[in-house]
């Protein structure tokens, strides 16, 4: 691809965007876009009309960024518009826009999809990487609802659990991803909990705080992963720990299990060791076969795998490894992981450096990198 071919249709590309409402500054951040994705399809893909492809790619980029950023500032409108404590009443309607977006024209998933782009604020590939989907299938999927709904009187509320499994899409972004919700998703779940008496409603709540209690001690000071196990427990927050804890069990006293209850489990047992070693295993193992029962989710079944290895030894966990697709998320780096601990460390060598290659960002990325290379010392 001629470099001089791509400066020679930045000019037009420019003046088309202007002419369809962009300003100027906008224009040329997504013509900057555009041509980065230029230089990455191009070579392989080339299209028929390059000056379409760009204008096309670009008014995509600007879109976007014009969504992110109305978002973003809806949000900061929302914090200003805040009542002072008192007699003042709340203006925060957002809870009321995730139960409006599940509208029961809408199937479950593409209600979430909608609700975490329009309201939740998460890219589209942000979206597509939790549904473990592609990006364009995901496109396609919120492109379909936001038609569906254009001409919906969006005045009929949706279900409960379509809005607890947004909650918990946007709370494992703002946890994990690019973007803080985490925050977020806690008040407005905090907001459902108290609305709806509904033990799944709680047992997201709990969920949620015992793993936003550990936050603090997730990554070092260079911004690092650090592994559960490596973890300085004294950074744990012991008073959300703690009311995770009660609010969990509560829940399950009503003995009504649903999946986050039982994720919420997990958690609470990780809490509750003041070491590593300590962890009951054999405990969390057998809420993992709950969690299967519950969902049948091939990610839950990667989990468990890990849980077995610990708690019946790693042969044990690579048996249950072995039926799964070797695709999903993360099943290279626990194979590795399991690899390891099976004592084959050429193979864990191997597997850490090929999880690290397909790792979805650059923290997880550095952190699979030192295991490899970790392990390739222990063998030198």
């Amino acid at each position: 691809m001629h470099e001089a071919v791509l400066r020679g249709l930045i000019p037009g590309v420019l003046g088309i965007l202007v002419r369809r409402g962009a300003d100027f500054a906008a224009a040329e951040d997504a013509v900057q876009d555009a041509l980065l994705e230029a230089v990455r399809v191009w070579p392989t893909d080339p299209p028929r009309d390059q000056k379409g492809w760009l204008v096309t790619v670009a008014w995509r980029r600007f879109l976007d960024a014009t969504r992110s950023e109305s978002t973003r500032r809806r949000r900061e409108e929302l914090v200003e518009e805040e009542p002072a404590p008192g007699r003042a009443v709340s203006v925060d309607d957002t809870l009321q826009l995730y139960f409006l977006c599940a509208h029961p024209c809408l199937t479950p998933s593409s209600a979430v999809a909608l609700t975490l782009r329009a309201v939740g604020g998460l890219t589209t590939r942000q979206i597509a990487q939790a549904y473990l989907v592609p990006e364009a299938t995901m496109a396609q999927r919120i492109s379909r609802a936001k038609r569906t709904v254009s001409s919906t009187r969006l005045n009929q509320p949706g279900d409960v659990a379509t809005v607890l499994r947004t909650l918990y899409l946007v709370f494992n972004e703002g946890y994990s991803g690019d973007v803080d919700l985490a925050a977020e998703a806690i008040r407005l779940t905090r907001q459902l909990a108290a609305a709806i008496d509904h033990p799944e409603v709680a047992g997201l709540l709990a969920l949620m705080l015992l793993h936003h209690a550990r936050r603090a001690s997730r990554t070092g000071p260079a911004g690092g992963l650090i592994p559960l196990a490596e973890q300085d427990r004294g950074l744990w927050d012991t008073a959300l720990i703690a009311e995770g804890v009660d609010i969990l069990q509560s829940a399950l006293s009503r003995d009504r299990l649903g999946e986050f209850q039982a994720q919420a489990a997990i958690a609470a047992l990780h809490a509750d060791a003041q070491v590593a070693a300590e962890t009951d295993w054999v405990q969390i193992a057998e809420w993992y076969d709950e969690l299967v029962r519950l969902t049948d989710s091939p990610v839950v079944r990667l989990n468990r795998a890990v849980a077995v290895g610990e708690a019946d030894g790693a042969r044990a966990g690579l048996a249950a490894l072995a039926g799964l697709d070797e695709s999903l998320p993360r099943y290279v780096a626990v194979a590795a992981y399991l690899r390891e601990r099976d004592g084959d460390l050429v193979a864990a060598a191997r597997l850490y450096a090929e999880a690290a290659a397909k790792a979805g960002t650059l923290a997880e990325r550095e952190h699979l990198t030192r295991q490899a290379a970790r392990v390739n010392a222990g063998l030198a």
